[in-house]
């Protein structure tokens, strides 16, 4: 039965990692054309697409096109998606979120690199190098991006894990 778990963990763990590397592959001239456009390294971009999706393979990513986890906001006119994430109703309860939703995933790419480039709690994060991938994930994470209180560190260890740096040089 050891042996069993022991193969079903070896499987899953190569899947998983051809799912990412497919991902990547997929994405990154995305994330380059949009380093460029908007300032926003790469790899924290590509990081955060396959942190807040699974790669693009959870049931929010793949019914949303949304990559980002991004909240629908005051201003969000397009496509809406209510999930159960972390806002609490008055009473404490657990309430559903707004989400953006995106016909494809490139306007997704594009809306997260507008949505941190015109945001003012963001702003700080443009004065850093684009190949400063750590300032940048430690800045997301200071400045709100996720409630989670590892997120910095769980951008980074994707990064250095998939090389997703090389992509802030091209």
């Amino acid at each position: 039965m050891k042996w069993i778990l022991f193969a079903l963990t070896i499987y899953m763990s190569s899947s998983n990692e051809r799912v990412r590397e497919n991902y990547i592959d997929t994405y990154k001239d995305i994330a380059i054309i949009e380093m460029h456009r908007k300032g926003v390294p790469a790899s924290i971009k590509l990081a955060q697409a396959i942190l807040e999706s699974s790669s693009g393979t959870s049931d929010f990513a793949r019914s949303t096109n949304n990559h980002f986890g991004i909240k629908c906001k005051s201003i969000w006119k397009g496509n809406t998606f209510f999930h159960k994430d972390d806002d609490f109703n008055n009473d404490g309860e657990l309430m559903k979120s707004c989400f953006r939703s995106y016909e494809r995933v490139l306007e997704s790419y594009v809306d997260h690199s507008n949505f941190l480039s015109t945001r003012i709690y963001y702003q700080h994060l443009f004065y850093l190098s684009t190949y400063d991938y750590v300032g940048w994930a430690e800045g997301l994470q200071k400045s709100g991006y996720a409630t989670d209180q590892e997120y910095a560190s769980k951008l980074i260890r994707i990064i250095e894990r998939e090389g997703l740096s090389q992509y802030d040089y091209m």
